[in-house]
């Protein structure tokens, strides 16, 4: 490799990896936000634990952000070359575009095998991992689910108010029990109470004394002609399941995007068992969504190559220094791309059409594209 092609490639490993960065960041702190805001502000998480799990996040935004930090990155790079006319100084000198975008090709046939391995090893480990370190800080301290004066919707089915809290004894609690369709089928409000953690269960055992319920019709709660049937308790106790809030009933291990290759592969092949025809059309579909997951997985580290093809021409062409109208270009074809892969994500439920051959769509016309406007430059 010539000295023009390592200078090149130099500007692209620093370029692309600022424009990734703050992409990534930006996804990062969106996820952090949305995951661990709430549990830290209420004391569940330690900021050891929290910059651990943010940590964890880092495979999966870099999936996303590599593309995006390549595609803006390469126009970055060659806007800034064409505007200073260096690119004309380079063909001057007899080097083909060809020749001039080596480095940018090789760039992005290494970045779309780093996310290859980050999409099928590093970030499922990762988001597995991270699963299971937040279950099992917030298990370490279960009774930090409990939160004075606030209303607290982590149990599934219930709603809960607490007026004060000292340790496990709870005072001035309230309590609302909720259908299907979150209306109020119970309502309970007790003068004190006390909280036990279960651990073989995962459970809280709330235990109220001098507790006040009424219970409303089932069948319409909201209906308010009759009079709640009203019961006084001196002591009564409600079980609290932790499971949605612990992963378990999320089933996070089963979430097919986070499975190795390995682990789809096996998957694969156990929904290629034989089952009754009148099961034959689920079985298709289960099947499909594992095809699916697999070629995404594959589909997204080729973007990385796919975005530098045709930021190639598209860098060159636009020949301007403005950062922001580059940035602008590289969001709105991202935009494109991801938005054509949405919509074949949508047929997952139609096998007969292939999404799964349909996801390379995208990666296909950007490619057809990029050579096109390559060939003209060229010429």
């Amino acid at each position: 490799m010539n000295l023009l092609s390592r200078h090149l490639l130099a500007s692209l490993l620093i370029t692309c990896g600022i424009a990734a960065g703050l992409f990534g960041f930006i996804l990062l702190v969106g996820n952090a936000v949305q995951d661990l805001l709430d549990p830290a502000l209420a004391g569940q998480l330690p900021l050891a634990t929290v910059a651990r799990l943010v940590g964890l996040l880092v495979p999966f935004v870099i999936s996303y952000a590599l593309p995006m930090g390549t595609l803006c990155g390469v126009l970055l790079v060659l806007g800034r070359l064409s505007a200073d006319n260096e690119i004309t100084a380079m063909r001057a000198a007899g080097l083909s575009v060809g020749q001039i975008a080596r480095p940018v090709f090789v760039f992005g046939a290494i970045g779309a095998a780093l996310t290859l391995f980050v999409n099928f090893v590093a970030m499922p480990h990762a988001r597995v991992q991270y699963h299971r370190e937040f279950a099992e800080a917030l298990r370490a301290n279960p009774l930090s689910f409990v939160v004075p004066r606030t209303f607290i919707r982590d149990f599934p089915g219930y709603v809960l108010y607490v007026g004060d809290k000292h340790g496990s004894e709870l005072r001035d609690f309230w309590l609302w029990q909720l259908d299907d369709q979150r209306r109020v089928t119970t309502f309970v409000r007790a003068e004190s109470g006390k909280f036990d953690y279960d651990e073989a269960t995962d459970t809280l055992l709330l235990t109220l004394t001098h507790a006040t319920a009424e219970r409303r019709d089932a069948q319409d709660p909201e209906r308010f002609v009759n009079a709640p049937l009203t019961f006084n308790f001196e002591q009564t106790t409600e079980r609290l399941s932790l499971d949605r809030v612990l992963g378990r009933r999320a089933g996070y291990r089963q979430k097919l995007q986070w499975m190795t290759y390995p682990e789809l592969q096996a998957q694969l092949a156990k929904l290629s068992t034989p089952v009754p025809p009148a099961e034959e059309k689920q079985r298709a579909r289960e099947r499909m969504k594992v095809q699916i997951t697999i070629q995404d997985k594959i589909t997204q580290a080729l973007a990385v190559f796919s975005f530098a093809v045709i930021a190639v021409p598209l860098g060159i062409r636009v020949s301007r220094r403005e950062t922001s109208a580059n940035l602008g270009l590289a969001v709105g074809l991202a935009i494109g791309y991801y938005f054509l892969t949405v919509m074949v994500g949508w047929l997952d439920r139609h096998p007969e059409y292939r999404p799964d051959l349909l996801l390379w769509l995208p990666n296909v016309i950007f490619l057809a594209l990029g050579t096109w406007l390559f060939r003209r430059i060229e010429r």
